[in-house]
Parts: structure tokens; C-alpha cells; sequence
């Protein structure tokens, strides 16, 4: 079985621990071995968030400099920042919903435009698949499950060995009943701009 490392990156508010937790969940229902790590540094809303699960046999969570396999940006600039984690094989699956920092808030620093990121970042790695998540999730009756679009997506990739199946399951038991069917909504809506976007 292939190691596949996941790096998750975005800012805090949009639910990428719960998605790590997810694909570990989703693993463990598969029978694949996974080990996760979160580093939550200023995880209020805006502060950025990141997590990894290391899906495979590899015993360690820990992913160094040019390690990771897939990317999942919840946030352009927060991709920007996690390209050194990345490599010319890399598949970067990320959010084209921008959320400024602080800094660019109170005027002190300047947002990039997200077109250019997006084509810089393509120009270092393997593939970006860039779609607005945050659109996506409205658009699904959920606002606030921009992460189960994005699990959805990584799903569809097929980068991993585990199928919807345990991915609806890990859903079912790890996210709260009353959001349930939401959730599973977002997560389909994932998998369909996924799909749309290789055809």
C-alpha cells in the first residue's frame, strides 16, 4: 500500500480539523492505517489552522519540506504559504474563497489577487483543482460546510484507498445528527465539482 501524506491548511472558521478528522475516521472504517496531527496556532476565526493525516503504512504524521501528496487549501493565501510543503508531483485541491488576514483588514498589508496565486501555485506543483468551496457549499443549502465540500472533492481525486462508502460513514458517526443530511449534501457537492472539473 502507497503512503499518501495530506497536508490541510486554511484559517480558523472553517472546519479543515474537522476534515482531517474525517479522512482518519473514513481510514479507520477502510482498515488502512492513518496517523494525524493538528496545529491549531491562532485558531480563532482568521487564524490560520493546519493539520495532516499521513494515510498509509509510513509511521510517522510528521510531513517535512516537499513531502506532501495532497494539498487541501481552504484558503488561496494559505495554499501560498504551504508551497513549501509541496513538490512538482503534488496535487492541490484548494478554495478560491478568499479570506483576508488581520493585516490586510485594517489596512497594512495587501491581499494577492487570486487568478495569479492560483497560477503560481500550478506553476510548482503536479495539479490544482480550484473551485470556490464557499459557493459550492451555499449552493448545497449549507454556508457553513465549506470542509465537507472539500473532503468531498478529495474523495473523488481517488487519491486515497478509501471509497464515499466510508467517507458517508465517518460523516454518519463523526459530525452531529441535526447536520447530518447537510453535510452529506456538501460532501456530494464536493464530489460533483470535482468531477466537473476533470471533464
Amino acid at each position: 500500500m502507497e503512503t499518501k501524506r495530506v497536508y490541510f491548511v486554511g484559517v480558523g472558521g472553517q472546519g479543515n480539523i474537522l476534515a482531517t478528522k474525517l479522512v482518519g475516521e473514513a481510514a479507520i472504517i477502510a482498515g488502512v492505517p492513518v496517523n494525524m496531527s493538528e496545529t491549531h496556532g491562532m485558531a480563532q476565526r482568521g487564524g490560520v489552522v493546519e493539520s495532516t493525516a499521513v494515510v498509509g503504512p509510513a509511521c510517522s504524521s510528521i510531513i517535512s519540506e516537499g513531502e506532501v501528496d495532497i494539498a487541501l487549501a481552504f484558503e488561496p493565501l494559505e495554499a501560498m504559504r504551504a508551497l513549501e510543503k509541496m513538490n512538482c508531483k503534488t496535487l492541490v485541491i484548494m478554495s478560491k474563497s478568499a479570506i483576508p488576514p488581520f493585516t490586510v483588514a485594517i489596512g497594512q498589508g495587501k491581499y494577492p489577487e487570486t487568478k495569479g496565486a492560483i497560477d503560481y501555485i500550478r506553476s510548482k506543483v503536479g495539479k490544482v483543482v480550484a473551485f470556490d468551496a464557499m459557493e459550492e457549499a451555499r449552493a448545497a443549502g449549507n454556508p457553513l460546510g465549506v470542509n465537507m465540500v472539500m473532503v468531498g472533492a478529495l474523495c473523488a481525486s481517488g487519491q486515497l484507498p478509501m471509497n464515499d462508502s466510508d467517507f458517508k460513514k465517518a460523516i454518519e458517526t463523526k459530525t452531529k445528527k441535526a447536520f447530518i443530511k447537510a453535510n452529506m449534501d456538501c460532501f456530494e457537492r464536493g464530489i460533483e465539482v470535482y468531477s466537473r472539473s476533470m471533464s
